[in-house]
Formats: C-alpha cells, structure tokens, sequence
C-alpha cells in the first residue's frame, strides 16, 4: 500500500486544478462512505482532517472512533433500475413500450390482410429514454437512529444540534461540508464560538461567497446536501446512488475511480526539526 502524504486539512482551498480536484476528492469520498453505509456503519466525523492522501494521490478515511454500527436488519442492500426515480423492492426491468411487429395477422397462416405488414412496417421504433445500462446497487441504512451529540461542531448536522435523533444522512451534510470547504476554505456556517457554530447551522440559511468562482453545478450539489431537513437531503434514502447521477459529478468512471491518475497529488509537508546537543538536526517529512 502507498505510504501517506498528508491529510486534506493542508491542503484546502484546493489549489491551481480546482474543481476537477475537488470532483475527484469528493468522488472517492462517496465511494468511501457507500462502502461504510453497505457494511451497515455511520462514519460521522467526515472533516478534512479525517481523509488522507496517499504517495498516489488516491485517499483514505481515518478516524471510526464516532463511527456507528447498525444492526444487521436496518441495512438491505437491493437492486434498483436507474431508469426512473427507483423504488426499493419494486423490478423495472421490462420496458414499457411493446415491440413493434407483435401483431398477430403476421404470424398466423390463415390471415389474409395484415393490419402490419411484415416487409414494410410502417411504425416507427420508439427511442427508448436516456437508459445508464443496468440496475444499480443501493445499501442505505435508512432505518438507524442515534440520540448521540457527535462529531466536529462546524460538521455538525442540524438533526444532532436539535437533538431530534439521526442516521445516514448525517454523513452526506458532512460530504456538502467538505466540499464547502475544500472551494472556499472555511465552512459555511462558522461562528465566533461553538454556541453561535450550532445556532447558524439550525437555524442559518446558505450562503455562497462570491470568491473564488465555484462552477453552478458544484453550488447545486452543495445546497441540496446541506438541505436542513433529513428526508428532503440528497442521499437521504438512495445514498451515494443518487448522489452519482448529480450533473457535478458528470463524466467520473465510477466502475474504475480508483485506477484514475488524480489530477493533483499534494506533496508532503515537511519542516526542519529543532535538535538539541545530542541529537544532529535531520529534516523530517510528516505522513
């Protein structure tokens, strides 16, 4: 395994590749917390403390001391089709237009006049709609609830500040965190002290600084996982399946993310040790 440079904290705002970094950091992100939420677990301490990055550029997440583990019963991986918004359970594999040519007077010897001819069929094949190739595989642990006050006060989602209990959709608040940070450096609802953190993230609404330039499609994603109440918060019962088809995350190869060369790998941060008498001075890198 590649050795650890350093952790996001070092490295955000992200610098000269901008969005495209922050699309693949938040990309292996998502992929890192549907594996947590298939394995039925609840990171809830997503921060860029939290996500390492390798010699390779790839991540890692560290740090499962407020992770939550559910009971096997409330996670159940299924297989929905991506073709419409997907029910748990329900099969769509079937499309809804019948083929063309079923009519009965071509097959049947003793018709005499088709109602369709069988040479010169004159209807046309419908377009079947925009259809992504395959059911997609969704394991959201909808049904946990924790009553615990965890985590980092500006990651904090409203539902643990109110005390109203919460689950999965804690972690995909922190993802709109992290990627808040990560273009603009500092979290978007930040008080002068942690009293005043937890009051604007109840109660605050939104804001977006109008520097540095954010792409519309990344401020979309950000808002609709930072939606204060849990059921309407993207990824709140499809998990990171819903959170892929977002147009932020247009044009990522999901199957092969971790074989992608990320588009910048930060260096490691290094710095002169102080030495005393006995101890030669030795420059150290810190991993």
């Amino acid at each position: 395994m590649s050795s650890v440079n350093v952790n996001l904290s070092n490295v955000s705002p992200i610098p000269p590749s901008g969005t495209s970094s922050v699309k693949f950091y938040a990309s292996e992100v998502v992929v890192a917390l549907e594996y947590l939420h298939m394995m039925g677990i609840v990171y809830r301490d997503l921060k860029p403390e939290n996500v390492l990055v390798r010699s390779d550029g790839h991540i890692m997440l560290t740090d499962f001391d407020l992770s939550l583990k559910c009971d096997e019963s409330t996670s159940t991986p299924h297989i929905v089709s991506d073709q419409k918004p997907p029910v748990p359970g329900l099969r769509n594999d079937y499309p809804k237009d019948h083929p063309p040519f079923t009519s009965s007077s071509c097959i049947i010897p003793n018709c005499i006049v088709p109602a369709v001819s069988c040479f010169h069929p004159q209807r046309k094949r419908k377009k079947k709609s925009a259809h992504r190739g395959g059911p997609e595989f969704v394991a959201e642990p909808i049904d946990v609830r924790s009553m615990s006050f965890v985590g980092t006060h500006e990651y904090l989602a409203p539902e643990i500040v109110s005390g109203e209990g919460h689950g999965s959709p804690v972690d995909w608040w922190t993802l709109g965190i992290f990627m808040y940070e990560l273009f603009y450096g500092v979290t978007p609802f930040k008080g002068v002290d942690h009293e005043l953190t937890l009051a604007n993230i109840v109660a605050r609404a939104l804001e977006f600084p109008k520097e540095p330039m954010v792409p519309a499609a990344a401020k979309d994603l950000i808002s609709q996982l930072l939606v204060k109440d849990p059921p309407r918060r993207l990824g709140s019962t499809m998990g990171a399946s819903a959170i892929k088809h977002h147009p932020f995350f247009q044009g990522v190869n999901w199957a092969l993310l971790r074989c992608t060369t990320p588009p910048y790998v930060p260096p490691p941060f290094s710095k002169e040790v102080v030495s005393d008498e006995s101890c030669p001075e030795t420059p150290v890198e810190y991993y």
